[in-house]
Protein backbone atom coordinates (compact mmCIF):
# COMPACT_ATOMS: atom_id res chain seq x y z
CA UNK A 1 0.00 0.00 0.00
CA UNK A 2 1.65 3.62 -0.80
CA UNK A 3 0.47 5.80 1.79
CA UNK A 4 -0.66 9.04 0.90
CA UNK A 5 1.39 12.26 0.81
CA UNK A 6 0.16 15.85 0.37
CA UNK A 7 3.18 18.20 0.36
CA UNK A 8 5.59 19.94 3.13
CA UNK A 9 4.29 22.75 4.91
CA UNK A 10 6.29 26.39 4.72
CA UNK A 11 8.01 27.29 7.70
CA UNK A 12 5.96 30.12 9.54
CA UNK A 13 8.33 32.83 10.52
CA UNK A 14 6.50 35.15 12.26
CA UNK A 15 6.68 32.53 15.18
CA UNK A 16 9.74 33.62 17.65
CA UNK A 17 11.04 30.53 17.91
CA UNK A 18 11.31 29.69 14.04
CA UNK A 19 13.14 32.77 13.66
CA UNK A 20 15.63 32.34 16.05
CA UNK A 21 15.92 28.71 15.19
CA UNK A 22 16.93 30.58 11.73
CA UNK A 23 18.85 33.10 12.34
CA UNK A 24 21.18 30.82 14.90
CA UNK A 25 21.32 28.38 11.98
CA UNK A 26 22.53 31.57 9.59
CA UNK A 27 25.09 31.88 12.14
CA UNK A 28 25.88 28.52 12.02
CA UNK A 29 26.59 28.24 8.23
CA UNK A 30 28.86 31.70 8.26
CA UNK A 31 31.14 30.10 10.35
CA UNK A 32 31.64 27.06 8.07
CA UNK A 33 32.07 29.50 4.62
CA UNK A 34 35.00 29.26 2.60
CA UNK A 35 35.74 25.36 3.44
CA UNK A 36 37.21 23.18 0.63
CA UNK A 37 34.81 20.28 -0.85
CA UNK A 38 35.87 17.61 -3.19
CA UNK A 39 34.53 15.93 -5.96
CA UNK A 40 32.49 12.28 -5.07
CA UNK A 41 32.60 9.36 -7.75
CA UNK A 42 32.04 6.03 -6.28
CA UNK A 43 31.80 7.00 -2.86
CA UNK A 44 35.68 8.26 -3.18
CA UNK A 45 36.83 11.82 -2.52
CA UNK A 46 38.56 13.33 -5.00
CA UNK A 47 40.19 16.73 -4.20
CA UNK A 48 41.37 18.41 -7.53
CA UNK A 49 43.96 21.86 -7.23
CA UNK A 50 41.44 23.55 -9.74
CA UNK A 51 38.37 24.81 -7.49
CA UNK A 52 35.37 26.40 -7.98
CA UNK A 53 34.65 29.45 -5.90
CA UNK A 54 31.11 29.90 -4.73
CA UNK A 55 30.50 33.25 -3.77
CA UNK A 56 27.56 35.39 -1.83
CA UNK A 57 25.69 36.96 -4.18
CA UNK A 58 24.48 39.72 -1.91
CA UNK A 59 28.44 39.94 -0.91
CA UNK A 60 30.87 39.19 -3.45
CA UNK A 61 33.79 39.27 -1.32
CA UNK A 62 32.85 36.33 0.78
CA UNK A 63 33.70 33.02 -0.14
CA UNK A 64 31.12 30.09 0.33
CA UNK A 65 33.02 27.56 -0.35
CA UNK A 66 35.75 26.12 -3.18
CA UNK A 67 34.79 23.25 -5.00
CA UNK A 68 36.97 21.02 -6.70
CA UNK A 69 36.90 20.93 -10.27
CA UNK A 70 36.04 18.12 -12.39
CA UNK A 71 37.73 17.45 -15.89
CA UNK A 72 37.40 15.36 -18.73
CA UNK A 73 39.38 12.47 -17.19
CA UNK A 74 37.32 12.44 -13.66
CA UNK A 75 34.11 12.56 -15.54
CA UNK A 76 35.26 9.68 -17.43
CA UNK A 77 36.24 7.57 -14.19
CA UNK A 78 32.58 8.69 -13.16
CA UNK A 79 31.00 7.03 -16.17
CA UNK A 80 32.95 4.02 -15.78
CA UNK A 81 31.75 3.62 -12.10
CA UNK A 82 28.71 4.43 -13.05
CA UNK A 83 28.11 2.03 -15.74
CA UNK A 84 29.35 -0.16 -13.58
CA UNK A 85 27.13 0.40 -10.63
CA UNK A 86 23.90 0.43 -13.24
CA UNK A 87 24.34 -3.75 -13.58
CA UNK A 88 23.57 -3.96 -9.75
CA UNK A 89 21.36 -0.79 -8.83
CA UNK A 90 18.51 -1.18 -11.64
CA UNK A 91 18.29 -4.80 -10.12
CA UNK A 92 17.34 -3.79 -6.60
CA UNK A 93 13.88 -3.34 -5.58
CA UNK A 94 12.12 -0.64 -6.14
CA UNK A 95 10.46 -0.72 -2.59
CA UNK A 96 14.49 -0.17 -1.47
CA UNK A 97 15.09 2.93 -3.67
CA UNK A 98 11.51 4.83 -2.28
CA UNK A 99 12.95 3.95 1.00
CA UNK A 100 16.14 5.50 0.71
CA UNK A 101 14.18 8.98 -1.02
CA UNK A 102 11.66 8.67 2.05
CA UNK A 103 14.75 8.89 4.92
CA UNK A 104 16.46 11.69 3.03
CA UNK A 105 13.78 13.99 3.33
CA UNK A 106 13.09 12.77 7.30
CA UNK A 107 17.05 14.35 7.26
CA UNK A 108 16.42 17.25 5.77
CA UNK A 109 13.12 17.96 7.45
CA UNK A 110 15.44 18.47 10.83
CA UNK A 111 17.88 20.02 9.00
CA UNK A 112 15.49 22.60 7.40
CA UNK A 113 17.15 25.76 9.06
CA UNK A 114 20.71 24.54 8.20
CA UNK A 115 19.86 23.83 4.56
CA UNK A 116 17.81 27.06 4.06
CA UNK A 117 20.71 29.16 5.48
CA UNK A 118 23.07 27.47 2.93
CA UNK A 119 20.58 28.79 0.27
CA UNK A 120 20.58 32.45 1.58
CA UNK A 121 24.20 32.37 2.01
CA UNK A 122 25.13 30.75 -1.76
CA UNK A 123 21.94 31.41 -3.64
CA UNK A 124 21.01 34.94 -1.76
CA UNK A 125 17.40 33.30 -1.80
CA UNK A 126 15.19 35.18 1.09
CA UNK A 127 14.16 33.36 4.03
CA UNK A 128 10.63 32.41 3.18
CA UNK A 129 12.02 31.61 -0.87
CA UNK A 130 14.53 29.39 0.08
CA UNK A 131 12.25 27.71 2.95
CA UNK A 132 10.01 26.68 0.20
CA UNK A 133 12.33 25.84 -1.95
CA UNK A 134 13.76 22.83 0.83
CA UNK A 135 9.86 22.26 1.02
CA UNK A 136 10.07 21.46 -2.61
CA UNK A 137 12.84 19.52 -2.26
CA UNK A 138 11.16 17.20 0.24
CA UNK A 139 7.99 17.32 -1.84
CA UNK A 140 9.85 15.70 -4.74
CA UNK A 141 11.82 13.49 -2.67
CA UNK A 142 8.30 12.23 -1.26
CA UNK A 143 6.55 11.63 -4.09
CA UNK A 144 8.43 10.29 -6.41
CA UNK A 145 9.28 7.55 -3.87
CA UNK A 146 5.76 7.23 -3.83
CA UNK A 147 5.64 7.37 -7.73
CA UNK A 148 7.92 4.37 -8.03
CA UNK A 149 6.11 2.42 -5.56
CA UNK A 150 2.86 3.18 -7.85
CA UNK A 151 5.08 2.05 -11.09
CA UNK A 152 6.76 -0.55 -9.89
CA UNK A 153 4.54 -3.24 -11.02
CA UNK A 154 3.85 -2.37 -14.78
CA UNK A 155 0.45 -1.60 -15.91
CA UNK A 156 -2.23 -4.08 -16.35
CA UNK A 157 -2.49 -4.99 -20.62
CA UNK A 158 -4.70 -7.69 -21.64
CA UNK A 159 -4.01 -11.53 -21.83
CA UNK A 160 -5.73 -14.28 -23.56
CA UNK A 161 -6.54 -18.39 -23.08
CA UNK A 162 -3.53 -18.59 -25.04
CA UNK A 163 -0.97 -16.40 -24.02
CA UNK A 164 0.08 -14.43 -20.51
CA UNK A 165 0.80 -10.93 -21.07
CA UNK A 166 2.92 -8.42 -19.06
CA UNK A 167 3.93 -4.85 -19.36
CA UNK A 168 6.53 -3.29 -16.76
CA UNK A 169 9.10 -0.53 -16.95
CA UNK A 170 13.12 -1.07 -16.42
CA UNK A 171 15.26 1.56 -16.26
CA UNK A 172 17.60 3.24 -19.00
CA UNK A 173 20.95 3.07 -17.84
CA UNK A 174 23.72 6.21 -16.58
CA UNK A 175 21.80 9.50 -16.92
CA UNK A 176 23.70 13.22 -16.90
CA UNK A 177 21.86 15.53 -14.78
CA UNK A 178 22.89 19.48 -15.42
CA UNK A 179 20.79 21.18 -12.19
CA UNK A 180 20.36 25.00 -12.12
CA UNK A 181 21.51 27.46 -9.78
CA UNK A 182 18.35 29.75 -9.15
CA UNK A 183 16.47 26.71 -7.46
CA UNK A 184 19.80 24.94 -6.32
CA UNK A 185 18.35 22.57 -4.09
CA UNK A 186 14.86 21.78 -5.08
CA UNK A 187 15.01 21.38 -9.02
CA UNK A 188 18.31 19.81 -8.16
CA UNK A 189 17.15 17.45 -5.99
CA UNK A 190 13.87 16.26 -8.13
CA UNK A 191 15.97 15.88 -11.41
CA UNK A 192 18.63 13.88 -9.69
CA UNK A 193 16.40 11.72 -7.42
CA UNK A 194 13.83 10.76 -10.13
CA UNK A 195 16.14 9.60 -12.45
CA UNK A 196 17.56 7.27 -9.21
CA UNK A 197 14.53 5.91 -7.68
CA UNK A 198 13.91 4.86 -11.40
CA UNK A 199 16.87 2.66 -11.05
CA UNK A 200 19.35 4.39 -12.93
CA UNK A 201 22.77 5.98 -12.26
CA UNK A 202 23.48 9.28 -12.31
CA UNK A 203 26.34 11.71 -12.78
CA UNK A 204 25.40 15.25 -11.16
CA UNK A 205 26.81 17.88 -12.46
CA UNK A 206 25.54 21.10 -10.83
CA UNK A 207 25.42 24.75 -11.39
CA UNK A 208 28.65 26.02 -11.26
CA UNK A 209 27.45 29.11 -8.92
CA UNK A 210 26.08 26.74 -6.49
CA UNK A 211 27.86 23.47 -5.81
CA UNK A 212 27.79 23.81 -2.14
CA UNK A 213 24.57 22.91 -2.00
CA UNK A 214 24.74 20.46 -4.14
CA UNK A 215 27.45 19.00 -2.47
CA UNK A 216 25.18 18.91 1.59
CA UNK A 217 22.44 17.27 -0.46
CA UNK A 218 25.05 14.64 -1.70
CA UNK A 219 26.03 13.88 2.28
CA UNK A 220 22.32 13.24 2.64
CA UNK A 221 21.85 10.81 0.32
CA UNK A 222 24.71 9.03 1.69
CA UNK A 223 23.52 8.56 5.03
CA UNK A 224 20.04 7.56 3.68
CA UNK A 225 22.00 4.51 2.59
CA UNK A 226 22.32 5.66 -0.86
CA UNK A 227 24.83 2.77 -2.32
CA UNK A 228 28.45 4.12 -3.65
CA UNK A 229 28.44 4.77 -7.60
CA UNK A 230 24.33 5.56 -7.69
CA UNK A 231 24.85 9.23 -7.86
CA UNK A 232 28.23 10.54 -8.76
CA UNK A 233 29.24 14.61 -8.02
CA UNK A 234 31.29 15.92 -10.88
CA UNK A 235 31.06 19.65 -10.96
CA UNK A 236 32.68 20.82 -13.63
CA UNK A 237 32.61 23.34 -16.86
CA UNK A 238 30.36 22.80 -19.01
CA UNK A 239 32.34 23.23 -22.11
CA UNK A 240 34.60 20.77 -20.78
CA UNK A 241 32.64 18.06 -19.00
CA UNK A 242 29.64 19.31 -20.04
CA UNK A 243 29.69 18.52 -23.65
CA UNK A 244 31.91 15.85 -22.92
CA UNK A 245 29.22 13.82 -21.27
CA UNK A 246 25.97 14.68 -23.23
CA UNK A 247 27.79 13.45 -26.57
CA UNK A 248 29.74 10.14 -24.46
CA UNK A 249 27.86 6.85 -25.94
CA UNK A 250 27.69 5.56 -22.69
CA UNK A 251 25.37 8.44 -21.65
CA UNK A 252 21.79 6.70 -22.22
CA UNK A 253 19.64 10.47 -21.20
CA UNK A 254 20.37 13.97 -20.44
CA UNK A 255 18.12 16.05 -17.58
CA UNK A 256 18.56 19.95 -18.10
CA UNK A 257 17.20 22.72 -16.33
CA UNK A 258 18.42 26.27 -17.63
CA UNK A 259 18.71 28.50 -20.65
CA UNK A 260 17.21 27.81 -24.45
CA UNK A 261 20.77 28.45 -25.39
CA UNK A 262 22.28 25.91 -23.77
CA UNK A 263 19.30 23.47 -23.66
CA UNK A 264 19.17 23.18 -27.60
CA UNK A 265 22.53 23.25 -27.86
CA UNK A 266 22.29 20.03 -25.42
CA UNK A 267 19.58 18.43 -27.09
CA UNK A 268 21.55 18.90 -30.72
CA UNK A 269 24.69 17.32 -29.40
CA UNK A 270 22.42 14.61 -27.38
CA UNK A 271 20.63 13.65 -30.77
CA UNK A 272 24.17 12.78 -32.71
CA UNK A 273 24.44 8.91 -32.25
CA UNK A 274 28.57 8.27 -31.31
CA UNK A 275 30.62 5.59 -32.27
CA UNK A 276 29.38 2.24 -30.08
CA UNK A 277 26.09 4.09 -29.22
CA UNK A 278 23.23 1.45 -29.01
CA UNK A 279 20.34 4.00 -28.58
CA UNK A 280 18.62 7.24 -29.36
CA UNK A 281 19.40 9.27 -25.86
CA UNK A 282 16.42 10.59 -24.49
CA UNK A 283 16.79 14.40 -23.42
CA UNK A 284 14.49 15.65 -20.81
CA UNK A 285 14.90 19.22 -20.65
CA UNK A 286 13.40 22.52 -19.04
CA UNK A 287 14.72 25.77 -20.38
CA UNK A 288 12.47 29.25 -19.82
CA UNK A 289 9.95 30.92 -20.37
CA UNK A 290 8.47 34.77 -21.19
CA UNK A 291 5.84 34.47 -19.35
CA UNK A 292 2.33 36.71 -19.40
CA UNK A 293 -0.25 37.53 -16.64
CA UNK A 294 -3.80 38.68 -18.53
CA UNK A 295 -5.83 41.31 -16.87
CA UNK A 296 -9.50 41.30 -18.01
CA UNK A 297 -11.69 44.60 -17.44
CA UNK A 298 -13.81 42.06 -15.05
CA UNK A 299 -11.12 41.17 -12.29
CA UNK A 300 -10.19 42.09 -8.89
CA UNK A 301 -7.55 44.72 -9.36
CA UNK A 302 -5.94 44.47 -5.94
CA UNK A 303 -5.63 40.59 -6.46
CA UNK A 304 -4.33 41.25 -9.92
CA UNK A 305 -1.78 43.76 -8.78
CA UNK A 306 -0.25 41.53 -5.72
CA UNK A 307 -0.06 38.62 -8.22
CA UNK A 308 1.89 40.29 -10.70
CA UNK A 309 4.74 41.98 -8.13
CA UNK A 310 4.75 38.46 -6.36
CA UNK A 311 4.81 37.07 -9.22
CA UNK A 312 7.33 39.48 -11.14
CA UNK A 313 9.93 40.12 -8.36
CA UNK A 314 9.44 37.08 -5.95
CA UNK A 315 13.44 35.85 -5.89
CA UNK A 316 14.49 39.04 -7.96
CA UNK A 317 12.34 37.31 -11.25
CA UNK A 318 15.17 34.53 -11.33
CA UNK A 319 12.42 31.70 -12.10
CA UNK A 320 11.98 30.32 -15.56
CA UNK A 321 7.66 31.16 -14.21
CA UNK A 322 8.16 34.51 -13.80
CA UNK A 323 5.53 37.11 -14.49
CA UNK A 324 7.70 39.48 -17.09
CA UNK A 325 4.81 40.44 -19.29
CA UNK A 326 1.45 41.78 -18.19
CA UNK A 327 -1.64 42.64 -20.60
CA UNK A 328 -4.62 44.24 -19.29
CA UNK A 329 -7.73 45.22 -20.77
CA UNK A 330 -7.93 48.72 -21.63
CA UNK A 331 -10.50 50.29 -19.54
CA UNK A 332 -8.28 49.01 -15.89
CA UNK A 333 -4.53 49.49 -17.52
CA UNK A 334 -4.03 52.88 -16.34
CA UNK A 335 -5.07 51.65 -12.70
CA UNK A 336 -3.44 48.04 -12.27
CA UNK A 337 -0.17 50.12 -13.59
CA UNK A 338 -0.13 52.17 -10.88
CA UNK A 339 -1.39 49.58 -7.86
CA UNK A 340 1.54 47.70 -9.33
CA UNK A 341 3.81 50.61 -8.66
CA UNK A 342 2.47 51.41 -5.29
CA UNK A 343 2.57 48.22 -4.55
CA UNK A 344 6.18 47.67 -5.79
CA UNK A 345 7.49 50.43 -4.08
CA UNK A 346 5.61 50.02 -0.67
CA UNK A 347 6.92 45.91 -0.24
CA UNK A 348 9.77 44.61 -2.28
CA UNK A 349 12.70 45.93 0.04
CA UNK A 350 15.85 45.31 -1.46
CA UNK A 351 18.17 44.02 0.94
CA UNK A 352 20.71 41.46 2.28
CA UNK A 353 18.58 38.08 2.32
CA UNK A 354 20.19 37.02 5.83
CA UNK A 355 17.90 39.67 7.06
CA UNK A 356 14.59 38.41 8.04
CA UNK A 357 12.51 41.39 6.66
CA UNK A 358 14.09 40.85 3.03
CA UNK A 359 11.96 40.99 0.16
CA UNK A 360 14.39 40.69 -2.63
CA UNK A 361 17.59 40.13 -2.41
CA UNK A 362 20.47 40.16 -5.25
CA UNK A 363 20.77 38.64 -8.61
CA UNK A 364 22.90 35.39 -9.10
CA UNK A 365 26.39 37.03 -10.55
CA UNK A 366 28.00 39.85 -11.90
CA UNK A 367 27.14 38.29 -15.61
CA UNK A 368 23.65 38.25 -14.55
CA UNK A 369 23.76 42.13 -13.20
CA UNK A 370 24.98 43.11 -16.43
CA UNK A 371 22.49 41.22 -18.83
CA UNK A 372 19.67 42.80 -16.79
CA UNK A 373 20.86 45.82 -16.90
CA UNK A 374 21.50 46.17 -20.34
CA UNK A 375 17.64 45.06 -21.11
CA UNK A 376 16.50 48.36 -18.62
CA UNK A 377 18.46 50.21 -21.16
CA UNK A 378 16.51 49.24 -23.56
CA UNK A 379 13.59 48.94 -21.95
CA UNK A 380 13.97 52.46 -20.86
CA UNK A 381 14.03 52.86 -25.35
CA UNK A 382 10.65 50.47 -25.82
CA UNK A 383 8.64 51.90 -22.97
CA UNK A 384 7.43 54.39 -20.31
CA UNK A 385 9.70 53.59 -16.84
CA UNK A 386 7.25 53.52 -13.85
CA UNK A 387 9.32 52.44 -11.16
CA UNK A 388 12.99 51.28 -10.72
CA UNK A 389 15.31 50.99 -13.56
CA UNK A 390 18.85 50.83 -11.05
CA UNK A 391 21.34 49.06 -10.03
CA UNK A 392 24.43 48.94 -7.56
CA UNK A 393 26.74 45.78 -7.96
CA UNK A 394 29.65 47.48 -5.54
CA UNK A 395 29.01 45.01 -2.55
CA UNK A 396 26.56 42.50 -3.79
CA UNK A 397 24.35 42.26 -7.09
CA UNK A 398 21.39 44.21 -6.55
CA UNK A 399 18.82 45.46 -8.79
CA UNK A 400 15.69 47.69 -8.43
CA UNK A 401 12.39 46.35 -8.65
CA UNK A 402 11.79 47.76 -12.09
CA UNK A 403 8.30 48.21 -14.05
CA UNK A 404 7.38 49.47 -17.67
CA UNK A 405 4.58 50.43 -19.35
CA UNK A 406 3.16 50.91 -23.04
CA UNK A 407 5.59 48.78 -24.28
CA UNK A 408 5.18 46.89 -28.15
CA UNK A 409 4.01 43.36 -27.82
CA UNK A 410 6.83 42.97 -30.50
CA UNK A 411 9.79 44.84 -28.37
CA UNK A 412 12.54 42.84 -27.00
CA UNK A 413 11.73 42.94 -23.43
CA UNK A 414 8.15 41.89 -24.60
CA UNK A 415 10.26 38.84 -26.15
CA UNK A 416 13.20 38.17 -24.96
CA UNK A 417 13.72 36.44 -21.55
CA UNK A 418 15.39 39.00 -19.12
CA UNK A 419 15.96 36.63 -16.05
CA UNK A 420 15.35 39.48 -13.69
CA UNK A 421 13.29 41.78 -11.47
CA UNK A 422 11.99 43.64 -14.60
CA UNK A 423 8.28 43.61 -15.99
CA UNK A 424 6.74 44.87 -18.87
CA UNK A 425 2.78 46.21 -18.93
CA UNK A 426 0.72 46.39 -22.79
CA UNK A 427 -3.02 46.98 -23.17
CA UNK A 428 -5.31 45.04 -25.39
CA UNK A 429 -8.74 46.64 -26.41
CA UNK A 430 -10.57 42.81 -25.50
CA UNK A 431 -9.44 39.12 -24.26
CA UNK A 432 -9.32 37.61 -27.73
CA UNK A 433 -6.91 40.09 -28.30
CA UNK A 434 -5.26 39.79 -24.74
CA UNK A 435 -4.74 36.20 -25.38
CA UNK A 436 -3.23 36.63 -29.04
CA UNK A 437 -0.66 38.62 -27.46
CA UNK A 438 0.14 36.30 -24.63
CA UNK A 439 0.81 33.49 -26.90
CA UNK A 440 3.22 35.85 -28.78
CA UNK A 441 6.47 34.30 -27.67
CA UNK A 442 8.53 31.59 -28.78
CA UNK A 443 8.12 29.88 -24.81
CA UNK A 444 5.11 28.21 -23.36
CA UNK A 445 5.78 27.49 -19.70
CA UNK A 446 3.25 29.53 -17.33
CA UNK A 447 0.75 31.71 -17.45
CA UNK A 448 -2.18 33.35 -15.69
CA UNK A 449 -5.25 34.76 -16.35
CA UNK A 450 -7.44 37.60 -13.67
CA UNK A 451 -10.61 37.08 -14.75
CA UNK A 452 -14.23 36.73 -13.04
CA UNK A 453 -15.68 36.25 -16.67
CA UNK A 454 -16.27 32.41 -16.75
CA UNK A 455 -16.36 33.00 -20.57
CA UNK A 456 -12.96 34.27 -20.84
CA UNK A 457 -11.99 31.41 -18.46
CA UNK A 458 -12.78 28.67 -20.24
CA UNK A 459 -11.89 30.64 -23.41
CA UNK A 460 -8.21 30.60 -21.97
CA UNK A 461 -7.77 27.40 -20.68
CA UNK A 462 -7.99 26.08 -24.26
CA UNK A 463 -6.02 28.89 -26.53
CA UNK A 464 -3.89 30.43 -23.88
CA UNK A 465 -0.83 27.98 -24.83
CA UNK A 466 1.36 27.45 -21.70
CA UNK A 467 2.17 24.25 -20.04
CA UNK A 468 0.72 25.93 -16.36
CA UNK A 469 -1.96 27.98 -15.99
CA UNK A 470 -3.38 29.45 -13.34
CA UNK A 471 -6.69 31.44 -12.94
CA UNK A 472 -7.04 34.34 -10.56
CA UNK A 473 -3.32 33.78 -9.06
CA UNK A 474 0.05 34.20 -9.75
CA UNK A 475 2.09 32.25 -12.63
CA UNK A 476 4.72 31.01 -10.02
CA UNK A 477 4.62 28.69 -7.00
CA UNK A 478 3.60 25.51 -8.56
CA UNK A 479 3.08 22.71 -5.97
CA UNK A 480 5.30 19.22 -6.73
CA UNK A 481 2.00 16.73 -7.31
CA UNK A 482 -0.29 19.18 -7.30
CA UNK A 483 0.51 21.48 -10.37
CA UNK A 484 2.72 19.34 -12.81
CA UNK A 485 5.01 21.58 -13.99
CA UNK A 486 6.52 22.04 -17.49
CA UNK A 487 5.89 24.44 -20.33
CA UNK A 488 5.10 23.96 -24.44
CA UNK A 489 7.37 25.23 -27.66
CA UNK A 490 11.08 26.64 -26.38
CA UNK A 491 10.24 25.82 -23.07
CA UNK A 492 10.78 22.34 -23.01
CA UNK A 493 10.26 18.77 -24.00
CA UNK A 494 6.82 18.96 -22.32
CA UNK A 495 7.55 16.51 -19.21
CA UNK A 496 5.57 17.66 -16.29
CA UNK A 497 7.89 17.30 -12.92
CA UNK A 498 6.24 16.75 -10.22
CA UNK A 499 3.37 14.97 -11.95
CA UNK A 500 2.21 11.53 -12.46
CA UNK A 501 4.22 10.32 -15.44
CA UNK A 502 7.35 12.03 -14.75
CA UNK A 503 9.42 8.95 -13.75
CA UNK A 504 8.83 7.05 -17.17
CA UNK A 505 11.36 9.69 -18.91
CA UNK A 506 13.58 7.92 -16.97
CA UNK A 507 12.22 4.65 -18.03
CA UNK A 508 11.31 2.10 -20.86
CA UNK A 509 8.19 0.00 -20.81
CA UNK A 510 8.79 -3.49 -21.12
CA UNK A 511 6.24 -6.32 -23.08
CA UNK A 512 6.48 -9.97 -22.15
CA UNK A 513 4.11 -12.72 -23.88
CA UNK A 514 4.11 -16.05 -22.40
CA UNK A 515 2.16 -18.61 -24.96
CA UNK A 516 -0.03 -21.41 -22.87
Amino acid sequence: MVVPYTHEPFTDFTNDENRKKQEAAIKQVEAELGKEYPLIIGGERYYTEDKIVSRNPANKEKIVGKVSKSNQELAEKAMQVADKTFNTWSKTKPEMRADILFRAAAIIRRRKFEFNAWIIKEGAKPWKEGDAGIAEGIDFLEYYGRQMLRLKDGAPVNSRPIENNRFHYIPLGVGVVISPWNFLFAIMTGTTVSSMVAGNTVLLKPASSTPVIAYKFMEVMEEAGMPAGVINYIPGSGSEVGDYLVEHPRTRFVSFTGSREVGTRIYERAAKVQDGQTWLKRVVAEMGGKDTIVVDDDSDLELAAESIVNSAFGFSGQKCSACSRVVAHEDVYEDLVTRVKELTEQNCSLDNPAKHSTYMGPVIDQAAFDKIMSYIEVGKEEGELVTGGEGDDSTGYFIKPTVFKDVSPTARIMQEEIFGPVVAFTKAKNFDEAIDVANNTEYGLTGAVISNNREHIEKAREDFHVGNLYFNRGCTAAIVGYHPFGGFNMSGTDSKAGGPDYLTNFMQGKTTSEML
